[in-house]
């Protein structure tokens, strides 16, 4: 997910300012992705360049505040009805860190993924406390869900690599 579109959603609720879209950008994904607030503004500068969001005035406070545009619409409608491909995500380090220790030789791979899986499983613990003490409603929920999910899957996908090193040996 692009800053850009979270913060057109955001803004699809009505105008925002720049710390308040931040916020509300922070409990929506459950703090898991911490927004700097120079990154909110160079972002609204590059959307407002765009015609996808423009300046909405001030509010009673005096704050600037941002609307989104049609352009600005048609764009979040565009990337909520565009499946997130596989080549689109970064590439998994963890992948290429295990496949660089095996074709390095010399490594031990064991201890390697025996120090992921304990990160893993601390991650994991990290996880589960932050759901049982969420607030933010359903759409933290699923942030949180879905990071418990990856973590569950690296946690499979290690005993997997273990399996085959075991295999690998005998």
């Amino acid at each position: 997910m692009s800053i850009r579109h979270g913060l057109l959603a955001l803004l699809s609720k009505g105008p925002r300012y720049g710390y308040q879209l931040r916020v509300e950008f922070e409990a929506s994904t459950g703090a898991t992705w911490p927004l700097n607030i120079g990154q909110v503004y160079t972002t609204l500068s590059r959307m407002e360049r765009d015609g996808l969001v423009a300046p909405g005035g001030t509010d009673e406070q005096g704050r600037a505040v941002y609307t989104i545009t049609e352009a600005g619409r048609e764009e979040l409608e565009r990337w909520f009805g565009t499946p997130v491909d596989q080549a689109d995500r970064p590439r998994d380090e963890l992948a290429i860190k295990l496949a660089m220790a095996v074709a390095t030789g010399g490594v031990d791979v064991h201890a390697v993924v025996l120090a992921q899986r304990m990160a893993a499983m601390g991650a994991l613990q990290k996880l589960t406390r932050a759901k049982r003490a969420a607030s933010g409603g359903l759409a933290e929920r699923l942030v949180l869900d879905s990071l418990i999910f990856k973590a569950e899957a690296e946690q499979r996908w290690l005993d997997h690599c273990e399996a085959v090193l075991r295999e690998k040996k005998a």
